[in-house]
């Protein structure tokens, strides 16, 4: 037998195969299972059964729907866990009435050419055709480029689905698509204008291109633009029109002490920007949302029913965390005295909590203060100090740091108090990448010592009798005494004109007994504040 009809034979099975594989992938489910949650404030899912994250809100059919992906990491896994796209439904924002789907969409549902997992920061639109368009990032299955995140497009009817693949060829935008580039294609987010025209825009990393489509809603069209004048763009656009203004929201990482966005390179805030026309020139307007508790942020702007809202996600949730994020939705306002008209800062709001149980750590309503003040690394937060999260494998922003290329041989650390506290206790809890002892890097310091202000002078309070160890909770005992201020001073581990740098994830000072529960109170680092009665 000869080996050319091994070879059809092989060749008719390999296409049988590809046929099949192909039918797989269109053969998403018809109707979604679905479950019906009440959220009487945000995050809409709140309980830690699922998570949500990257929103993007869409209004049809006299709903809001708002897709999202769905975290599924560890709670100590510090890594995006996203394999499918959910989505939440409801008629009426304030009632806090949604139907979750849990389950819309996994990418090798619909596209063949994709591979499993990596469902990222998706957008549903309505073309011209009046069908909807889902904008998906994922991983190109074998693909010869650097990085294999691209962009592909779905189809359907209704926003429930059934999806099938718009551009059975592949993806529209990737490493090689329209045009070779080596950005990670990730973030689409798409205006169909009010004359039918289409634009996209996506990127990350601080590169954010744009470009027409053809109404065919999948074919790019002329040369992409890219947007270099939205400060601190990292990655997230959003892209709206109100009235004959077009407007950008992101997440942006323009970081420290004097940043109007974060003190900390980790977490972002969403800022914006306007436009008199889709393609740009962008012109930043500032910020309307701070950093929330999770490091990513990343916004959704829509009207349904005469109001406008903020869709974004947070660290909220039951167990929630920087990979275990929830959505979040909040009214948005505007101020129309300015020309273009200007987003109002929003209010992060959240669904009532239960009071707090009294405890004996009073470190959660001091201010904080560092030696190394202004001067703390980007990527490090002093906030982190007394926000009573404490992680096995700590993110930089959940840690104070005083790495620098220069370390000194001691840093203090400071807590304020608005009205004097009684205290008998302090535990801190060091960070390290080195070894005790080690002239680099972060080590645990060689020594440690508590004073406290009184009469107008520092006085001794405990010292530590051994080298601290890293990642274990250090204790110090002493007599109650009444202060508004007290200061850890460390000595950092090595010697000469070497030493190693500090981090602290959590340092509290206990009470004799247990305390009510306060809000944070601003108490300033100065003497004078620290002596008075």
């Amino acid at each position: 037998m000869s080996g050319q009809p091994v070879r059809n034979t092989v060749a008719w099975l390999l296409a049988a195969c590809a046929a099949c594989i192909g039918l797989t992938a269109a053969a998403a489910p018809a109707v979604p299972w679905s479950r019906q949650v009440h959220a009487p404030g945000n995050p809409i899912l709140a309980d830690g059964r699922d998570y949500s994250a990257d929103p993007a809100p869409l209004v049809a059919d006299g709903k809001l729907y708002i897709i999202a992906g769905r975290d599924d990491a560890a709670p100590e896994q510090n890594d995006f866990v996203i394999d499918r796209w959910q989505l939440l439904v409801t008629d009426d924002v304030g009632r806090g009435n949604w139907t979750h789907y849990p389950t819309l969409l996994r990418p090798q549902q619909v596209f063949a050419w994709a591979a499993p997992g990596h469902a990222y920061a998706a957008q549903i639109v309505q073309g011209p055709d009046k069908r909807y368009y889902l904008y998906a990032p994922v991983q190109e299955a074998h693909s010869r480029n650097a990085d294999p995140f691209a962009i592909g497009v779905a189809v359907a009817d209704s926003p429930l689905g059934p999806w099938r693949d718009a551009h059975p060829q592949g993806p529209i935008l990737s490493q090689s698509l329209p045009v070779p580039n080596a950005i990670q294609n990730i973030d689409p987010t798409v205006l169909v204008d009010d004359d039918g025209r289409v634009y996209l825009y996506w990127g990350t990393f601080g590169k954010l291109f744009g470009i027409e489509l053809e109404r065919d809603m999948v074919t790019p069209t002329g040369k992409a633009v890219a947007v270099t004048t939205l400060d601190g763009y990292f990655e997230a656009p959003w892209l709206f029109k109100r009235g004959d203004t077009y407007y950008m929201a992101y997440a942006g990482n323009r970081a420290g002490p004097d940043s109007d966005c974060t003190p900390t390179l980790y977490h972002a805030c969403i800022a914006y920007g306007s436009a008199p026309s889709p393609l740009g020139p962008w012109t930043y307007r500032g910020v309307l949302l701070p950093p929330v508790s999770s490091t990513t942020s990343h916004p959704g702007i829509v009207e349904f029913k005469g109001q406008w809202y903020l869709v974004y996600h947070t660290a909220d949730a039951k167990g929630g965390g920087h990979f275990r994020r929830s959505v979040a939705i909040d009214r948005l306002q505007w101020d129309d005295t300015r020309q273009p008209a200007r987003i109002l800062p929003v209010v992060a709001t959240r669904r009532p909590q239960p009071p707090l149980p009294p405890q004996r750590n009073v470190a959660r309503y001091a201010q904080a203060s560092a030696s190394n003040g202004p001067d703390i690394p980007h990527q490090y937060w002093i906030a982190a100090l007394n926000d009573g999260r404490v992680k096995r494998n700590p993110l930089p922003p959940q840690l104070w740091g005083s790495w620098t290329a220069h370390n000194p041989p001691q840093q203090w650390l400071q807590y304020s108090w608005a009205q004097p506290v009684t205290l008998q206790r302090s535990r801190i809890l060091f960070w390290a990448d080195h070894p005790p002892g080690a002239d680099t890097g972060v080590a645990p310091p060689a020594r440690w010592r508590l004073e406290y202000r009184r009469d107008g002078r520092w006085w001794p309070l405990a010292q530590s009798t051994h080298t601290p160890v890293a990642g274990h909770w250090q204790t110090l005992r002493f007599a109650p005494v009444t202060t508004r201020c007290v200061r850890a001073l460390l000595d950092a581990s090595g010697g000469g004109e070497r030493y190693a740098a500090l981090a602290v994830q959590e340092w509290e000072m206990l009470a004799p007994q247990p305390q009510p529960q306060r809000l944070p109170q601003a108490g300033t680092a100065d003497a004078q504040h620290c002596d008075a009665r």
